[in-house]
């Protein structure tokens, strides 16, 4: 008994050692091993780089899979994801579960990029479609060979006659800092017939890498603004604008000025002029008829920004502070107010 006893737990351990192999030599030793089955190519996927292990995935000493599609079944999805006589949402679902494979075979990666370029199909395809590309550039390495022929094509959309289509590659476009799409969204800002797109969505493309072009169109949106949004959107497009400070100065102490633009331009110099923020803060806190929203806000920025080599503040404001911690009936101010006097106690 403890001989077969001792040859068992001999056993176990062998298999619990080989089990409790993990990283690259043991995922590289089952993709081998796998190469002469029909996942061949995931093999060779795997061997590259080896999935990290999950429940769903490779679990150690199970023996399972890689949590991997087998060939035939991307070439399906690709075959249902071209078919124009399937519905929509059949051809949608393909092309999701394509994400993985549209790089593993050049014809299957245009084939989805004629879905998208081509303007017969129904945008809700052309979008699905996009985006398994957007999916797979994430897959830097794999997807260079293919870049070039993914920037011609969202070129060619950026001009499309469907605004969803149009507005979707605009969007890809600026985030990789893209320099004919950058022009085309401001030619749309400078001459309104020429847009693109809306002048808040403009704006909020530019925002990913701002230049000065940039900056002076918005400045120009703030004083002629075509809508309250893209007013809005100019003015957040400037908050990264140090240059703006005086503009921000400005908009901040004018009470005819929306509650909403006058925090804004608070936030904006928070970031690009503290020191401007601070004097500007006092005179708001001690107004008794400026709005709680706003005073709490300014006492905020007094209580965070004052550098300690700028001492105490001074006796009129810390006793209106104190005053107003007394008696406002705003929980927001109140609680503002007390962080304030918290950390200039006297």
């Amino acid at each position: 008994m403890s001989s077969r006893r001792a040859t068992k737990q001999g056993g176990n351990r062998r298999t619990r050692n080989r089990t409790a192999t993990t990283g690259k030599e043991s995922d590289v030793g089952y993709a081998a091993a796998l190469a002469a089955t029909p996942y061949a190519r995931q093999a060779r996927a795997l061997a590259r780089k080896p999935p990290k292990k999950s429940g769903r995935g490779m679990a150690a000493g199970r023996g399972s899979r890689p949590n991997v599609k087998p060939a035939a079944s991307y070439r399906n999805c690709a075959a249902t994801a071209r078919d124009t006589s399937k519905r929509p949402n059949q051809r949608i679902s393909a092309l999701k579960e394509m994400t993985r494979g549209v790089l593993e075979d050049a014809n299957r990666f245009r084939a989805v990029l004629r879905i998208v370029v081509d303007q017969n199909e129904p945008t809700s395809v052309r979008l699905a479609a996009l985006q398994t590309l957007e999916a797979a550039t994430f897959a830097v390495v794999r997807f260079d060979p293919y870049r070039n022929e993914y920037l011609k094509a969202l070129r060619i959309i950026m001009n499309d006659e469907d605004a969803e289509v149009r507005s979707r590659a605009l969007g890809v476009l600026a985030r990789m800092s893209d320099g004919q799409a950058q022009q085309l969204l401001l030619t749309g800002l400078k001459e309104p017939g020429k847009a693109l797109v809306s002048p808040e969505k403009a704006l909020q493309l530019l925002s990913y890498d701002v230049h000065a072009d940039a900056y002076s169109v918005a400045r120009e949106l703030v004083s002629k603004p075509p809508s309250k949004v893209a007013r809005r959107a100019a003015l957040r497009l400037l908050a990264a604008d140090a240059a703006s400070a005086p503009l921000f100065m400005q908009l901040l102490n004018d009470k005819a000025e929306t509650l909403e633009i006058r925090q804004l331009s608070a936030t904006a110099l928070h970031a690009i002029s503290p020191d401007k923020l601070q004097a500007n803060a006092r005179k708001i806190v001690l107004d008794s008829k400026e709005d709680d929203r706003l005073k709490a806000v300014s006492l905020t920025a007094l209580t965070a920004l004052r550098r300690p080599d700028e001492g105490n503040v001074d006796d009129k404001l810390y006793k209106h502070v104190s005053r107003v911690h007394g008696r406002s009936s705003s929980t927001l101010v109140k609680r503002t107010a007390r962080r304030f006097l918290k950390k200039y106690k006297r």
